[in-house]
């Protein structure tokens, strides 16, 4: 590789990246796993991990997993389901081929235009004799209507699973977002505002719940050390976990600086007439992504040529709306919605170590198209 072409590489403004801790505060972690001698198995930092997490945020409990994609696996395996599983094709495909590989069939309801989450209005037309959940999205960290949704599902006697693996550290009516649903899922993937490398958890409120999802965890054991269920390999290990708590120190300190510059992106492209925003409630958001809405695919297209052309990449985010394929859409559902805003939304570069100057740039650019 040329120098030059290094250089470039170097100046890459990327749509997300991860914050990572001083190397002196995770070695300090990591002298601990040498002094233990233990790397799995639901270690000591995993546990004092969960009760920071526990402590902080006021759960009832929490599991932490490998990662968030097996947190979805465990909530369907755990909630015992087995036929169709109402849910949003405006999402990660995690969330849908977790469904699928647990033998489940996803059915999509389209999305609220405005929120971009589960269109709660239409859930009931879609719940049949074979409906078993709803699994719903709190799409970039902002929450469903939760409320609308827990009522369907209490008079239908379906169970409730929240993806949340957007909306760690979200506060909705008072409380912590992950103490709704029978069970909610979080992902501490690298590009989480908060991250352990690869990472989830589940929470649930019903211990008997929490007692398989555990089970569940380490290969079906269950507190006695007996076979219960059929389990899988997905515990977070200790280098996981160190890293998670050298980050849980400067939580609200990555909060309020993505809080800031979000609004940074708002101030400078607001009064640009061809962008829109989601509709948010800002006491009840992280701000771990900057979504914009266009007003035309096309326009979407000259503005990532444009920052391309600059070392800027900014991501289609979610794009395709997954009811388009075919391979994961066996019900056929057509959600307008979900479409027409897959194909106009970008979400923009946003991290703890994006200089304010270089949203500048960005913003410069977009308006000049």
């Amino acid at each position: 590789m040329k120098s030059g072409e290094n250089l470039k590489m170097n100046e890459n403004i990327l749509v997300t990246k991860p914050f990572i801790p001083p190397l002196k505060e995770y070695n300090n972690y990591l002298k601990k796993i040498w002094k233990s001698g233990v790397l799995t198995h639901n270690g000591p930092l995993v546990q004092k991990l969960e009760k920071n997490l526990i402590d902080k945020y006021n759960l009832n409990n929490i599991l932490c997993l490998n990662n968030g994609t097996l947190a979805i696996h465990l909530s369907i395996k755990a909630l015992e389901l087995n036929g169709e599983i109402i849910t949003t094709p405006f999402t990660f495909i995690a969330t849908i081929s977790s469904i699928i590989w647990e033998k489940c069939t996803p059915v999509f309801v389209d999305i609220n235009p405005e929120t971009f989450n589960i269109d709660e209005n239409k859930i009931e037309d879609k719940i049949n004799k074979n409906t078993k959940a709803i699994l719903a999205v709190h799409v970039f960290s902002n929450p469903c209507n939760i409320e609308k949704i827990e009522e369907i599902a209490k008079k239908y006697n379906l169970k409730t699973i929240y993806d949340a693996a957007h909306a760690f550290s979200v506060n909705y009516k008072e409380k912590s977002i992950l103490n709704y649903g029978d069970i909610s899922t979080v992902s501490f993937h690298a590009t989480k505002l908060f991250n352990t490398g690869e990472g989830g958890a589940c929470v649930s409120k019903d211990i008997l719940t929490f007692d398989k999802l555990k089970a569940l965890r380490f290969f079906g054991y269950d507190e006695n050390k007996l076979i219960s269920s059929e389990g899988t390999n997905a515990k977070m290990i200790e280098l996981q976990a160190a890293m998670g708590l050298s980050i849980f120190p400067y939580i609200e300190k990555i909060l309020e600086d993505r809080k800031k510059k979000y609004f940074k992106y708002i101030k400078a492209l607001q009064k640009v007439s061809w962008i829109n925003f989601q509709k948010i409630n800002e006491n009840s958001y992280n701000f771990s992504y900057m979504p914009v809405l266009l007003d035309s695919e096309q326009r979407l297209l000259k503005i990532i040529k444009k920052l391309n052309e600059n070392y800027i990449f900014p991501r289609r985010y979610f794009s395709p709306s997954l009811d388009e394929i075919e391979l994961i859409n066996p019900k056929k559902n057509f959600c307008p919605i979900s479409r027409r805003i897959s194909k106009k939304i970008l979400c923009l570069p946003l991290y703890y170590d994006l200089e304010f100057s270089q949203i500048e740039k960005i913003c410069r650019l977009m308006a000049e198209i």
